[in-house]
């Protein structure tokens, strides 16, 4: 039986017994709904009850990783004590960064985050064994994926495989399937106007939930890059939208081609179980992801209607005294940006969370205040924790990133922070 029953079969037994106990013990429908489709090895169970606190796990700790099985495992089991040390009940870690997999794909090639050499395998499924890990520490695991992006930081065109879909697509001899892949500014995107590209993002997300004992799927904010519809070398995906009839804005359509994916995305999900959640983390200043030029993220909508996310994690990346460069307080300074998202997140039922700058601590950051907030405080992150519970509409928090909390400058940040993860 493929593994997708096993897990299947398991959800309908442990949901048939939760019901048959629930009028004995006295489970309300908050906890049966919890945990119906809980995993027995414990992450799952009462999810609705438990504030989150993950921690960002990117290629970039992916690249530093040992290569070789036994060391690999050995660094996973350090790296998940300790996040699991620090207070944390959840990793999100990078499963495709640049059209590649982490893990025996039939859609993507191997990545070279995972074995050393794009298209190679290492010979096991990293994968596989991350989950273990983390299941075993009461972890969540949350699978991160980027849809559209191919190429990017440490990642040249050259690298990527000749079986890789980009590849095939633009080497078949069919000139019909070419524009699936476009250049923008020396890198490569995948065409969020495809119709196959969406069904190819949705099988790669299908295939993980359906292998993979994951507690989530998650997007970040590699949408649209910036575009110009003036300037034909940055035009993008505009050719499509001057064939496409479409009757809305260029922007508008845009916004729709994204939100197609986010829809086919969350229903590939809940196809195959329910209770794993999907969820993005966009960037975290709202009138950027209402921009006309870039990103093209309907977050309105997708907060305002069902079958978008289960939760939305806005990249909260300021300090509570930022400035604009013309030395006003900016309308993206925490606490202020904070009541933004409260208020978005209210107009439907997906949980908020925060995504927090574990990185900055420590760093000179260009705030525009006379000295940066990121020097001259060392207590910023675990006041926003607090501001987050202090407001109750905050459900939890992920820190990017991992390799963060391991760096010398951001000791004292973190000191102050670490106290306020492990309270219950």
């Amino acid at each position: 039986m493929k593994k997708w029953g096993r897990k299947a079969a398991k959800t309908v037994l442990w949901t048939a017994l939760v019901i048959a106990c629930a009028g004995v013990f006295g489970v309300n429908n908050k906890t049966l709904a919890a945990t119906s489709g809980g995993e027995d090895t414990g992450p799952g169970i009462l999810l609705e009850q438990r504030e989150l606190k993950g921690v960002w796990i990117s290629y970039l700790e992916w690249n530093k990783l040992p290569k070789e099985e036994k060391a690999f495992q050995a660094a996973v089991d350090e790296m998940f004590d300790n996040c699991r040390d620090w207070g944390m009940n959840a990793v999100f870690v990078h499963v495709r960064s640049h059209s590649d997999a982490m893990y025996p794909s039939q859609w993507f090639p191997w990545s070279k985050f995972a074995s050393g050499s794009a298209g190679k395998s290492p010979g096991y499924d990293p994968l596989a064994y991350m989950i273990s890990s983390a299941h075993e520490r009461g972890l969540q695991f949350h699978a991160w994926m980027n849809p559209y992006r191919i190429t990017g930081y440490l990642m040249e065109w050259e690298e990527v495989p000749e079986t890789a879909p980009a590849k095939q697509w633009l080497s078949d001899q069919d000139t019909a399937n070419d524009r699936w892949v476009l250049n923008h500014d020396g890198e490569w995107y995948y065409n969020p106007s495809s119709p196959e590209v969406r069904s190819l993002v949705m099988e790669g997300v299908r295939e993980v939930v359906s292998g993979y004992d994951v507690d989530g799927i998650h997007f970040d904010d590699y949408f649209y890059p910036e575009l110009n519809n003036q300037d034909p070398a940055r035009w993008f995906d505009f050719p499509e939208y001057q064939n496409s009839g479409s009757l809305l804005s260029i922007s508008d359509w845009r916004r729709e081609n994204v939100s197609q994916l986010i829809q086919g995305v969350y229903k590939s999900v809940k196809e195959e179980t329910v209770q794993t959640v999907f969820g993005i983390s966009p960037q975290g200043y709202v009138e950027h992801l209402r921009s006309d030029q870039k990103l093209f993220t309907d977050i309105d909508r997708w907060l305002s209607e069902a079958g978008f996310v289960d939760y939305i994690m806005p990249q909260l990346y300021w300090g509570f005294e930022t400035k604009t460069p013309s030395g006003e307080e900016a309308p993206y300074r925490f606490e202020e940006n904070l009541k933004t998202w409260i208020a978005l997140s209210e107009k439907g039922s997906a949980k908020l969370y925060l995504g927090l700058a574990a990185y900055r601590a420590g760093t000179d950051v260009t705030d525009y205040t006379e000295v940066s907030e990121w020097l001259r405080r060392d207590d910023i992150l675990k006041r926003q924790v607090e501001a987050g519970r202090a407001s109750g509409r905050v459900s939890g928090y992920c820190f990017y990133s991992y390799s963060s909390f391991l760096q010398s400058q951001a000791q004292r940040e973190i000191d102050n922070l670490l106290p306020v993860l492990r309270e219950e």
